[in-house]
């Protein structure tokens, strides 16, 4: 059986082997997703709105009609059951005189019926012995009750609203009904009409609301159209365009991180290149005396042994210059891929930091400066955390001092227990750093305006490591007073530092003893 296999496409920023987020498709951009959100909510509401206007208007004017209707039929029968029904023939002939006076024909028309609906007289000029066309007639007879009816008539086929209402003898009897009808045609004229007025406005509300979001729209997209424009510029390697601003809200708050975001990658980008010049000049010196040297002794040049032993000292002195540099190129690399790794043990600080002293106090010594160490010796300095590396920070620190603050001809380091924490600090008595190139000597490539040898890493290296012991490094100085580098460390718990024993117990004797000899 043979096996296929079928490439996965994947996209930036998913794991090798899963399925690609899916991305909605959006006609329209922001824009059309806007308006579709927007408008399909406004107009369910300006269709409920319609509605609700449509259903109430028809409800309360066929309510006033009907309840018109119903209080003059009942009128009607209660004057006739009063004065005109003692007999059939009076109760005919004031009917009969109420049609004839009847004066609102062109509004309604009026009937008079049987106890069998059957219509007697009416205003329209029916003939008798015609049956009430609607149901209400005879429901109205049958119920004793006043009933009502609206829909078409089935004669004239006209929308109208009937009423009927029984009519009783003084005693109590059915002699015939009140029927009353009238046409709906004005009634829904009017309803039809406010109903048009309000979808007029909700249109108009709706065109409103339309230009409104046109604009409020035209406002986000265009700001974001331009960071689109912008960024693209940025990622095309045009670092430090800027954005103008023109809201102060989240638009503009937007604008101003781009803004800080481009001027930080320009400014990135000019200590990278700064750096990269620098190390390559840094490169090229110890190279250039080494193979200088080594070019002189090959050739047979060295023939004065004092020549050749001051030719291999150059040599060796810029080949561990040289492999400083590549270890702090290492860690730096390390730490921006994040793979620096510490390896953990318990051990005495002060043993490491006199070891750093110990190692450049001559090498001080020849440069005419100064070194100071003090620290109390009775008490614990125990800390979890390398030992390697921490020597590493206290190297890089007394290297700056001496490079950097040399010409204050000297250096004091002070090491004390504060509160549960270790405090380390090396203050040298030079030239000091500029206030505004403070904030920025531990960022990475960073050198300002000093003119000393360096690759501007060292220091970003050293604030990481000391990050990664869960410590602080801070940076005080002023312009010709010196500056002082403080190292906070959190100390080991009283308990393991007073389990030492064996090994590390034997070694921090062993560092005081040789401490006390160096000093006599």
């Amino acid at each position: 059986m043979e096996a296929t296999h079928q490439k996965r496409k994947t996209t930036p920023g998913s794991p090798p082997g899963s399925d690609p987020p899916k991305v909605l498709h959006s006609p329209g951009g922001i824009k059309g997703r806007w308006m579709m959100n927007s408008l399909s909510f406004v107009l369910v509401i300006l269709a409920a709105v319609v509605i609700l206007v449509s259903v109430g208007i028809s409800g309360y004017y066929y309510a006033t009609v009907r309840d018109n209707l119903v209080s003059r039929a009942t009128s009607t029968a209660d004057t006739f059951q009063k004065y005109f029904t003692e007999t059939y023939d009076q109760f005919y002939n004031q009917a009969e005189s109420t049609v004839a006076t009847f004066q609102e024909q062109d509004k309604l028309e009026q009937q008079f019926l049987d106890a069998n609906g059957r219509i007697l007289l009416s205003t329209s000029g029916l003939s008798a012995g015609g049956m009430a066309s609607t149901e209400d007639a005879m429901l109205a007879l049958a119920e004793q009750k006043p009933k009502a009816f609206t829909g078409r008539d089935p004669l004239s086929n006209e929308r109208v609203m009937s009423v009927s209402t029984p009519l009783l003898s003084a005693r109590g009897d059915l002699i015939g009904g009140v029927r009353l009808i009238t046409s709906l045609r004005i009634v829904e004229r009017q309803i039809w009409t406010i109903i048009g007025i309000a979808v007029l406005a909700c249109l108009l509300f709706l065109m409103l609301v339309v230009v409104s979001n046109s604009y409020f729209i035209r406002s986000i997209v265009d700001p974001v159209l331009k960071i689109n424009t912008i960024a693209k510029e940025i990622a095309a390697g045009r670092y430090g365009v800027r954005l103008q601003k023109t809201y102060d809200d989240e638009i503009g708050e937007l604008c101003d991180t781009i803004n800080y975001m481009s001027d930080e990658i320009s400014r990135a980008e000019r200590m990278k290149n700064d750096f990269i010049s620098s190390v390559s000049h840094e490169l090229r010196t110890p190279l250039t005396a080494i193979g200088g040297w080594s070019e002189t002794l090959l050739t047979g040049g060295g023939e004065d042994s004092e020549e050749v032993m001051q030719g291999l000292n150059i040599i060796q002195k810029e080949a561990s210059r040289l492999t400083r540099m590549v270890e702090e190129l290492l860690d730096f690399a390390r730490i921006e891929s994040g793979r620096m790794k510490l390896e953990v043990e318990l051990f005495d600080l002060s043993i490491e930091l006199y070891e750093a002293v110990y190692m450049y106090e001559n090498l001080l010594q020849k440069s005419g400066i100064e070194l100071h160490y003090d620290e109390d010796v009775e008490a614990n300095y125990y800390i979890n955390g390398d030992r390697h590396r921490m020597k590493q920070v206290f190297l890089n620190i007394l290297d700056n001092a001496a490079k950097y603050g040399g010409d204050g001809k000297r250096i004091d380091i002070t090491l004390h227990p504060a509160g549960g924490k270790l405090v380390a600090t090396v203050r040298d008595y030079g030239q000091g750093i500029p206030e505004a190139e403070l904030p920025f000597v531990k960022e990475k490539f960073y050198k300002g305006s000093s003119k000393q040898r360096g690759s501007g890493i060292g220091l970003a290296v050293t604030d990481e490591i000391v990050s990664l012991h869960g410590g602080t490094l801070t940076i005080a100085s002023a312009p010709g007073a010196g500056t002082t580098v403080t190292i906070t460390l959190p100390a080991a718990e009283a308990e393991q530092a007073r389990g030492i024993t064996g090994t590390i117990a034997k070694q921090a004797e062993t560092a005081y003893q040789t401490r006390s000899e160096g000093e006599n």
